[in-house]
């Protein structure tokens, strides 16, 4: 890995070739990414490895269900060790979670690329939200333990406070800003209203993004394809970088990559983009 900061970007692509076909390619090409999280990749390995070239290492854990989901980790330099194991053994979560560790200066830098499930208020996908959600409040302080330098990154489908909705009063029925998903949000960071929010008062995770904001509206990540949505910023923050304290500590830069304009969009999604200087 290079000494300058480390590159770390997610981007919930909604179909990896599709999104190379409208521009993606030149924007990764222009980034100076390192390691990149890419959530919803609906293709092969060889086509992912295809699109992004032989300097790219692939991991790539498809879903079980052809076309669905699907998760990858491409990075300049291969990783050490990957998993992909989520929850219990009866539970599938192919395509959704995928860990890789890489050796940074003699550290060892946990990245996760996830896409959790987005879910449906009062339905059997909402019950499946939960599982997913509870499998990770165990698998988290795990990977503390593991390292202290770790990020789980991606499209985690749930807007935690009410500035991460443009809306929030208009969908406080709906899958993505329920109080029950909020609530695992608490665990992980700390409740809202708690002098400890993001500081270590939930299971010690770190929003990377709200940390480096501070409390403004957003900056959102996804946008509705329909309507005036993108061009009102009527958007979602649902694209995080929740980081250990040890590497948030360590954080340069965070950007949020919105298009210039609503033609010049490849995803529905924006690719989130954190500099730590491990």
């Amino acid at each position: 890995m290079p000494s300058q900061p480390l590159r770390i970007a997610s981007i919930n692509t909604n179909g990896i070739r599709a999104a190379y076909r409208k521009g993606m390619g030149a924007w990764l090409d222009a980034r100076g990414v390192d390691i990149l999280a890419i959530q919803e990749v609906r293709a092969s390995t060889e086509d992912v490895q295809g699109l992004l070239g032989a300097d790219w290492d692939i991991l790539h854990d498809p879903a079980s269900a052809k076309g669905r989901a699907g998760v990858a980790i491409a990075s300049r330099r291969a990783a050490s060790i990957h998993r992909v194991v989520l929850g219990p053994d009866d539970f599938d979560s192919a395509g959704r979670w995928l860990e890789a560790d890489y050796e940074v200066n003699g550290k060892i830098v946990t990245v996760v690329s996830t896409y959790v499930h987005s879910g449906e208020a009062d339905s059997p996908k909402q019950v499946e939200k939960y599982k997913f959600l509870d499998a990770m409040l165990e698998r988290l302080p795990e990977l503390q333990k593991h390292s202290d330098y770790a990020v789980v990154l991606g499209d985690l489908n749930v807007g935690h406070r009410k500035l991460d909705i443009k809306n929030w009063r208009g969908n406080v029925k709906r899958a993505g800003f329920l109080p029950e998903e909020r609530a695992y949000f608490d665990r992980i960071l700390g409740a809202e209203d708690d002098p400890d929010y993001n500081a270590g008062g939930g299971l010690g995770w770190v929003d990377v993004g709200r940390r480096f904001s501070g409390d403004v509206d957003g900056p959102y990540t996804w946008w509705s394809w329909r309507g005036q949505a993108f061009d009102n910023d009527t958007g979602w923050r649902i694209d995080y970088q929740l980081a250990t304290p040890a590497l948030a500590a360590t954080v340069k830069k965070y950007a949020v990559d919105r298009a210039a304009a609503y033609d010049e969009r490849w995803s529905d999604h924006t690719p989130v983009v954190v500099d730590y200087a491990v």
